[in-house]
């Protein structure tokens, strides 16, 4: 496939642990999934959880057009030779789709986290050796420090769980040249308080690792607002809820901060391996 990476993802793409699964029986759900966002007009599929480049071949094969990527692939999971490896064969097979999306996890989620910084730059210098393309991997970057990584050793950056705000001040470091595709998270339902709860019990894991929590700090939230589950400021900044044309203005809001692309994420209080196609559908027609 011919063209940039910002051509080849599009305005709006899908984020979903669902598309990724080591089950064997989910691969034809899956691909029919695949299929159907490239029809609803989505440029790429995210898959959630640390995933990794054999979890994209199902979507890619079902596919012509949809740009697949992993967001994110943990560096202390998988071993930066063997992820060089896998990336050539995947682009081998469908040249131009992949993209290698790498991030340090979290402390808590990984026992080998030391230095995550540095062990990001050195697994991106055996990828630089293996010859894995810096146009065609990004970086979850939250930090400037990481967000200056993204620009000068991948094609850009995949910040999770952020406000428009964070993608402006993304922007700036980034320049204009480099990816910005941030996810955001979406509930479909107009009642506040349902809507809220739900917000609430996604964002329950999250308010215990400090990558997120020092990122809100920085955008100029407080510890107040990081107790008891969240305040309403900070639920109603990350996640968009409502009716389809406020929904559709938070969407617009992290382009016109400085985002190539949204990878959303739909919340609805169901089991993160499930598919929510109903979901995507709704928010295609928001969107188009």
């Amino acid at each position: 496939m011919s063209g940039t990476l910002k051509e080849t993802v599009g305005r709006y793409g899908i984020w979903s642990v669902g598309l990724r699964s080591e089950d064997p029986a989910r691969r034809a759900e899956i691909a029919e999934a695949a299929a159907e966002l490239e029809e609803l007009g989505y440029g790429a599929a995210w898959l959630g959880g640390s995933s990794a480049a054999h979890h994209a071949v199902p979507l890619l094969a079902a596919t012509s057009r949809l740009a697949v990527g992993t967001s994110i692939q943990s560096i202390w999971q998988y071993e930066a030779d063997a992820s060089a490896a896998a990336f050539a064969e995947v682009d081998k097979a469908h040249p131009g789709r992949f993209v290698l999306g790498l991030g340090v996890s979290h402390a808590k989620l990984a026992d080998q986290y030391r230095r995550p910084y540095s062990a990001l730059a050195s697994y991106l210098d055996v990828l630089d050796a293996a010859g894995v393309p810096a146009n065609r991997r990004v970086l979850a970057a939250l930090g400037p420090k990481t967000l200056e990584l993204s620009r000068d050793r991948a094609t850009g950056a995949v910040p999770y769980l952020v406000t428009p705000e964070h993608t402006a001040q993304a922007r700036e470091i980034l320049g204009e040249a480099a990816l910005l595709a941030p996810e955001f998270m979406v509930v479909l339902e107009t009642d506040p308080a349902r809507a809220r709860a739900l917000a609430r019990e996604s964002l329950a894991l999250y308010l215990t690792l400090p990558n997120y929590t020092n990122s809100f700090l920085r955008l100029g939230f407080t510890e107040d607002d990081l107790a008891s589950g969240g305040s309403d400021r900070l639920v109603d900044a990350l996640y968009a809820w409502g009716d389809e044309a406020r929904i559709r203005d938070r969407v617009t809001a992290f382009l016109e901060a400085g985002a190539d692309h949204v990878a959303l994420q739909v919340v609805d209080g169901g089991s993160r391996d499930a598919l929510p196609r109903e979901a995507w559908r709704r928010l295609a027609t928001v969107l188009a």
